[in-house]
């Protein structure tokens, strides 16, 4: 379950930034490998102003982009980050998917990704599709320690508990 983090690059510091998209359906194998070298070749380029960025990005549960970057010696500038946000732009793009819906919600169920708009979250925890011990994907974390830590957690640890 918590396999993801032999994906994440144990060299960089814990305060990284961390950006999530979460994709509106899983992406296929070819998907997978063709986005993960779009991820290495932009990260691998990735500039802020003239300046190297440490970046990683990779897809994780083939339903999720993350990129990385480690700020400690080089700041993601506003430039830098439209770069980004180009690449997922881009990406949307040539696969037809969305990577912007941010009022759809992911669960870890039996194994398998289950994504519920936002809306109907209280309908399926009255009708037991969901629960308070179901893993829930909070793609709001910000930083590496929280991704590791707080990224797939229950839905009693996360702020829907409040709802």
């Amino acid at each position: 379950m918590n396999s993801y983090f032999n994906h994440i690059p144990t060299d960089f510091a814990d305060d990284s930034r961390v950006w999530i998209y979460q994709c509106n359906r899983p992406f296929t194998e070819i998907e997978t490998i063709e986005i993960n070298q779009k991820l290495h070749d932009f990260s691998s380029t990735w500039k802020s102003h003239g300046d190297a960025v440490k970046g990683f990005g990779t897809v994780l549960f083939h339903q999720f982009i993350i990129l990385i970057a480690d700020e400690s010696a080089t700041d993601v500038s506003g430039c830098s980050t439209d770069s980004s946000v180009n690449l997922i732009k881009d990406i949307e793009l040539k696969y037809g998917i969305n990577l912007f819906d941010r009022l759809t919600l992911a669960f870890l169920i039996n194994n398998a990704i289950l994504t519920i708009p936002l809306t109907q979250v209280k309908q399926a925890l009255k009708y037991g599709l969901i629960n308070e011990e179901t893993l829930y994907f909070n793609n709001t974390v910000i930083n590496k320690s929280a991704l590791e830590k707080d990224w797939l957690i229950p839905i009693s640890k996360s702020w829907l508990a409040k709802k």
